[in-house]
């Protein structure tokens, strides 16, 4: 056998072949959302993903590198809900901004499906330095930053990180560490109370 014939029957290790399908890189996004969910950040490890997606782990690697960078991808997708926060703020006059914000958001803790990805995030990112950068990082530059350039008004960055922080804050303490009466009240309670709190960080003096 020629060395051609080696190198046209051989890949690097790792590697997909030109066959491989399309869906690969989906199915380990949904495996790592998954381990990462069922987990947490530090339990999780790219072995387990590979065998979870049922690949090779250096397939895993090829796709998208280290762990963190695993875990960054996955979350994208599922805090993708969460990135039309600056729409809801767009949509309508600005005095109405504060209710809007904190309907969009509650709304998306409400849901079922949207919620139980983000509780797994949220987890990671308290438990874990290195799941806290990246949460941190995708929260300032697709979320904060996409806020602030809504509002045509002073220190525009730091209004949007307080209102972030008490819907944040409240989220946690309903959804996550779940402190009653908090955790059982009437949503429409919470968001009377709640929305002009947010409007006064995003709009007030």
């Amino acid at each position: 056998m020629t060395d051609a014939d080696h190198g046209s029957g051989a890949r690097r290790r790792g590697r997909p072949p030109r066959t491989e399908s399309a869906g690969t890189r989906d199915r380990i996004l949904v495996a790592a959302r998954e381990e990462f969910s069922e987990r947490g950040y530090e339990k999780t490890s790219v072995r387990g993903i590979a065998k979870a997606a049922g690949v090779d782990s250096a397939l895993v690697h090829h796709y998208f590198g280290t762990k963190e960078q695993v875990f960054e991808a996955a979350i994208s997708v599922a805090f993708a809900p969460a990135l039309n926060a600056p729409a809801a703020i767009a949509d309508g006059p600005l005095d109405g901004v504060g209710e809007r914000l904190t309907r969009f958001i509650f709304g998306i803790w409400e849901n079922p499906t949207t919620r139980t990805p983000l509780l797994a995030i949220v987890r990671s990112a308290v438990n874990n330095d290195a799941a806290a950068a990246v949460f941190r990082r995708l929260i300032a530059t697709q979320l904060l930053r996409r806020i602030a350039g809504q509002l045509d008004l002073p220190d525009a960055e730091l209004r949007a990180e307080l209102a972030a922080a008490q819907l944040v804050g409240c989220a946690m303490l309903r959804y996550v560490i779940k402190v009653e009466p908090l955790a059982s009240a009437d949503l429409e309670q919470i968001v009377r109370r709640v929305a002009p709190v947010v409007q006064g960080h995003l709009t007030g003096p």
